[in-house]
């Protein structure tokens, strides 16, 4: 069988990684006759267009399968969504997947792990240190279209750091500072640490795997530059967020340069 796991990667001569993971929207042709959700309900709650707005000139992993077939943000035995308490309540399986379809998509959880952690290693050896910006995105109108968001419980940025050790802790300041000296339309930006989300699975893994020598932050914006029921983009506000990550990134870079990352 073909590979059940569809993703981009682009190397750069770079200690920067910038990846989307639930950017995807990709079902294999083996599995779509077992799917049971729609595009829509799908899409509501993958992450459009973080691939856009992580498109930096750094190493780029960008995510083309749906996070409904494989999410590769989650631990092994969670990675496919078996039960509806694993996805928001959604029935994601017409009925029990094949258990050799299921093996091999955890054959390929492993896989990708593996992988990344070879690409984290070339660059811990080339640059000394590595940091990952792990871009997402959050629903904040989960009850309904027109619900008005609570914004002293939903930031903008959501900035997940809380599995990254304390050496980092300069680094994760750089980047709060950077981004708060911007704007986003016009108005200064709600960043906020570990409010919604603390980091997922690649961040835990990495940072134990490679703590001493990087950091993984976790970047989820709130879904304000999309209608996140019907998924219409708005694309001034996609690019606003692509300009606060490229400002970020210069800022670290600049600081990174001067031997302040660690």
């Amino acid at each position: 069988m073909p590979s059940l796991f569809e993703f981009r990667l682009t190397r750069a001569d770079s200690p920067f990684w910038a990846v989307a993971l639930h950017d995807g929207h990709q079902i294999s042709p083996p599995l779509a006759p077992y799917l049971l959700l729609d595009d829509e309900q799908r899409l509501r709650e993958e992450d459009p267009y973080t691939a856009c707005m992580a498109e930096l000139p750094v190493n780029q992993l960008f995510v083309g399968t749906s996070r409904f077939q494989l999410d590769i943000n989650r631990a092994i035995d969670g990675a496919v969504y078996l039960r509806p308490d694993q996805a928001w309540g959604l029935q994601v399986w017409k009925e029990k997947l094949p258990e050799h379809i299921l093996q091999q998509l955890y054959q390929e959880h492993e896989q990708i792990y593996t992988q990344i952690d070879q690409w984290i290693q070339e660059t811990i050896d080339t640059h000394g240190f590595f940091v990952v910006f792990d871009v997402h995105s959050y629903n904040a109108k989960r009850e309904s279209r027109d619900e008005v968001i609570d914004a002293a419980a939903n930031p903008q940025v959501n900035l997940g750091t809380h599995y990254n050790k304390p050496l980092w802790r300069p680094l994760i300041e750089e980047f709060i500072k950077s981004v708060s000296k911007q704007q986003l339309l016009e108005s200064p930006i709600d960043i906020r640490e570990n409010v919604k989300f603390k980091g997922g699975n690649l961040a835990q893994h990495l940072t134990k795997k490679f703590g001493d020598y990087g950091c993984v932050l976790s970047v989820e914006f709130r879904k304000d530059f999309m209608d996140e029921w019907t998924g219409l983009p708005y694309m001034p506000t996609i690019q606003e967020y692509k300009q606060l990550m490229l400002h970020a990134l210069k800022d670290l870079q600049e600081n990174s340069v001067h031997g302040n990352t660690r």
